[in-house]
């Protein structure tokens, strides 16, 4: 009896979940077209910006262009966590892979397992991606103390689940995969502008700065700015330091806000399917 009950019990979460992890990422990178804008776009924009801003920074040795990389790694991670899931999820509603993973002998994490397994490792190359061409062609330097590291691991940790959650909450208010992609472009697009991504901080308006100081796009850059940049860059920040206290706490509360939105929005399938 033990032994037929061992031959037919259900694999674990963690197994599915893996597994769901592995098709995520198949699926991922067959679209060709998918796959290198998301990995080409914010590159070719930090070159573009790069180049066009080519001043230094008075008294700090810093470039315009190495200022521009380290934003625009932690950004990164939100268009590839917030963005890929706003859209994605919303596909899988409207092409029934919702539907159809609901009725399955298989637990409901396994699915948002998956797209975190999938997220994590788009995130990580898209960094990767950015911080490579800032060291090549504008010369960044890779952090030389664990406590960099340290800082740049929590941020990236959290800025990845706090906007992974929106990005899943954001897909619920999507009618389809098509209308998602606006519904998801348009405020991080404008929130870049309005964090100092594609200006500098210190040329943002005050009003800019309070409004995107609500949101975790603002406080990735930042600490990615803290972790690339040398502190002698802590005067140009809004706040004149790095406010690591206020990063994690304002990332770690979009995670708590953004898990209670998840439970309150989610939906299986489409309003008109019920």
């Amino acid at each position: 009896m033990t032994a037929t009950l061992e031959r037919t019990a259900l694999p674990s979460v963690l197994r599915v979940s893996l597994a769901r992890g592995g098709l995520e990422l198949k699926q991922f990178f067959r679209q060709k077209e998918q796959v290198v804008f998301t990995f080409t776009f914010p590159a070719l924009i930090l070159i573009l910006l790069g180049s066009i801003f080519d001043d230094n920074y008075q008294g700090s040795g810093v470039t315009a262009g190495q200022v521009f990389a380290a934003s625009m790694a932690g950004a990164g991670i939100v268009a590839t966590s917030f963005l890929n899931l706003g859209i994605g999820v919303a596909d899988d509603r409207e092409n029934g892979t919702l539907k159809r993973l609901r009725g399955a002998p298989i637990p409901p994490t396994a699915y948002f397992f998956g797209k975190v397994i999938l997220v994590a490792v788009a995130s990580i190359a898209e960094v990767i991606v950015l911080v490579a061409v800032g060291m090549l062609l504008f010369d960044v330097e890779l952090p030389s103390d664990a406590g960099r590291w340290f800082t740049f691991a929590w941020v990236f940790v959290l800025g990845t689940i706090s906007c992974s959650l929106l990005g899943i909450t954001i897909s619920s208010l999507a009618k389809n995969a098509q209308s998602a992609a606006a519904i998801t472009n348009l405020p991080y697009v404008a929130l870049q502008f309005l964090s100092g991504v594609y200006i500098p901080i210190s040329s943002v308006p005050d009003w800019m700065i309070n409004v995107s100081s609500f949101f975790p796009i603002k406080w990735v850059a930042q600490g990615f700015r803290s972790v690339f940049l040398p502190d002698s860059m802590m005067a140009r920040e809004a706040a004149g330091s790095w406010e690591h206290g206020t990063t994690a706490l304002v990332l770690g509360a979009w995670c708590v806000i953004g898990v209670v939105l998840c439970l309150l929005t989610f939906r299986w399938t489409n309003r008109r399917e019920g």
